[in-house]
């Protein structure tokens, strides 16, 4: 079969004369705003009063955009943001001063900090178990990691490895002339298929009665997911570990475990 590669080198974003609207915020404000549409019905679904809601989305955004961040500041560029400690939590350099915007945002520390901050949500405004959020939560998850992955495609950030024939993307905007494999699309599908199967088993299985069980589905199949497509991904930082896996498929796999765990323990 034979592949014509397609040059990338879309623009910054929407240019509106005065303001410009980046392709990857834009992917952001869809994924919280048709997030915050599909829990709605959930909610009324499950007759959880609608005003909790409201605080759920300010949890969560807060929560996303910290504890991505953070993901990214200690687990991929520590060695940089140690001397660098005021860049950290502000969108800008000093050294020289410029804007870049929050460019380092990791999926793993998004993950850690959106459990942290249901939890205390859990407890102080649903009055309700941690993994019957987890449970419902994780389906929208699943749909927002869609989005920011074709925001990251927009911005030709986290690239696959090229692919040594005519099949590929060619990341212009990069000053490269060799197609690369689009795992920006390979991951965002994989996650809108793993958003279809959750919402299919919340709608119509009985699954959601048990509690654990779509949280414990989430995080096995879109951290493995991850896992595999880290292989056609360059690495943020050097690949490590005896079995040349780089750290994001070393930060996956005790999450992978954690799902297994949720979907196939033994009910009390």
């Amino acid at each position: 079969m034979n592949f014509t590669a397609i040059t990338w080198d879309p623009s910054l974003g929407i240019e509106l004369g005065f303001f410009t609207i980046r392709y990857y915020s834009l992917m952001f404000v869809l994924a919280f705003g048709v997030g915050l549409a599909l829990m709605k019905r959930i909610y009324i679904k499950d007759g959880i009063e609608l005003d909790k809601l409201d605080k759920l989305f300010m949890y969560t955004i807060i929560a996303t955009i910290l504890g991505a961040r953070l993901g990214h500041v200690f687990f991929y560029d520590w060695p940089y943001f140690k001397d660098h400690l005021g860049e950290i939590l502000l969108p800008v350099k000093f050294n020289p001063f410029r804007f870049t915007g929050f460019a380092g945002l990791a999926s793993h520390g998004a993950a850690i900090g959106i459990i942290t901050a249901l939890y205390f949500y859990s407890k102080n405004i649903l009055k309700k178990p941690l993994l019957f959020v987890l449970d419902r939560v994780g389906i929208v998850v699943a749909l927002a990691g869609f989005f920011i992955r074709i925001g990251n495609l927009m911005n030709s950030e986290i690239i696959g490895k090229p692919t040594g024939s005519d099949y590929g993307i060619v990341f212009a905007k990069l000053g490269e002339d060799f197609p690369r494999h689009p795992t920006q699309l390979y991951e965002a599908f994989g996650y809108l298929i793993i958003f279809v199967c959750l919402w299919f088993l919340y709608w119509k299985t009985n699954k959601k009665e048990q509690l654990g069980y779509l949280f414990g589905f989430f995080f096995a199949t879109l951290w493995s997911v991850r896992f595999i497509i880290e292989f056609w991904k360059e690495a943020q930082i050097e690949t490590r570990g005896d079995w040349d896996l780089n750290t994001g498929q070393l930060l996956s796999i005790p999450l992978i475990a954690i799902g297994c765990y949720f979907m196939f323990r033994k009910k009390n």
